[in-house]
């Protein structure tokens, strides 16, 4: 391996040149940076190809490949391509288990244009107008989403809607039991909650799985959305899922026990955001639908983050973690919990 964690830039190199030569300069070596910012699945930004490449793999280390399911994240981006959803131009997805360049399954995708909004510090260079267009436009990208007819764009077995909010707290009880280092009572109260009060589904879609500002890229000067990154946890379900992770991460920067600083948040309504209750009536009337009340899906994204916090915690642990601020991941799992129960 090289220098860079989890890669071999000169496998790589090797490999694109004889799979895709279209796309090697010459047999100019490559170049890789870790993208920071990936709590998850490990995605680097390749440089020296003709066209700026990013390239994604699961974690290193524990790995639930359930969560970290690199050939449907793959494949949803290949098939929203004709769609309104902006995504990036999928190249090809490599099983490479037991190989050279990351020994596990990869994806390549070209590098859309455009910065991850994921600080107040990002919003410098904005307007108060360009901020509230890109939070308008994030939501109406996500009702153009939930509008997406899966069988048409080649994802009608992508999931199965039909007991989708059953299996999704199945499939993370089960993350959670593989994940346990330690206890996490606050945690536990929020599942059993979950689980007593789930309601019923009134209407299914693609839903993206983890749908929030720093999933995308915003580019120009007068801000636009130009691509939706992160659908390792996309699937056929209930679309109001997405609404709840959404505004968890809205107003995550308002949370108390200090969520601001370990998941920071680039959304501020002093610098020209909108309040989470504004988009959702934009997405409701994008949609043409009426909106139910979300308690009970903001308390499930509340639910998940913190599983997936503490599957962070348990790699941290381990020693599998690449980059900084992994140390103070665990810390917010009961309190996030706590505010999953103050939803419901």
């Amino acid at each position: 391996m090289t220098d860079v964690p989890g890669l071999d830039v000169q496998a790589l190199t090797a490999w694109l040149a004889a799979a895709h030569p279209e796309l090697a300069d010459g047999g100019r070596d490559l170049e890789a940076t870790v993208i920071a910012g990936g709590r998850s699945n490990l995605t680097y930004a390749i440089d020296g190809a003709r066209r700026p490449l990013v390239l994604r793999r699961p974690p290193l280390g524990h790995v639930l490949a359930s969560a970290h399911d690199m050939r449907r994240e793959h494949r949803v981006i290949s098939a929203l391509a004709d769609t309104p959803v902006p995504v990036p131009v999928a190249v090809d997805v490599v099983d490479d288990t037991g190989g050279a360049i990351t020994g596990t399954t990869f994806f390549v995708m070209e590098r859309a244009p455009g910065r991850v909004l994921s600080t107040p510090a990002h919003n410098a260079s904005y307007s108060p107008e360009g901020l509230r267009r890109v939070s308008v436009d994030l939501v109406r990208t996500l009702a153009d989403l939930h509008a997406v007819d899966a069988a048409s764009v080649g994802l009608g077995d992508f999931g199965r809607p039909d007991g989708y909010l059953e299996r999704q707290l199945s499939t993370w009880r089960r993350q959670l039991a593989a994940s346990r280092s330690r206890e996490t009572p606050a945690l536990d109260v929020l599942q059993d909650r979950l689980s007593e009060g789930m309601p019923e589904t009134r209407r299914s879609g693609v839903v993206h799985g983890d749908y929030r500002l720093d999933n995308a890229l915003v580019d120009g000067s007068a801000p636009r959305l130009s691509a939706v990154l992160d659908w390792e946890m996309a699937t056929l379900g209930d679309p109001l899922v997405d609404l709840g992770i959404f505004a968890l991460y809205w107003d995550i920067a308002q949370m108390p026990d200090a969520f601001g600083g370990a998941i920071p948040s680039a959304v501020d309504p002093a610098a020209g955001y909108p309040a989470f209750d504004e988009l959702a009536q934009v997405y409701a009337e994008h949609a043409g639908v009426d909106l139910p009340a979300l308690g009970w899906y903001r308390a499930f994204a509340a639910y998940k983050l913190a599983v997936i916090l503490e599957g962070i915690h348990y790699r941290f642990r381990a020693g599998d973690t690449v980059g900084d601020g992994f140390d103070a991941m665990g810390g917010l799992v009961e309190p996030l919990a706590r505010q999953g129960l103050e939803a419901l």
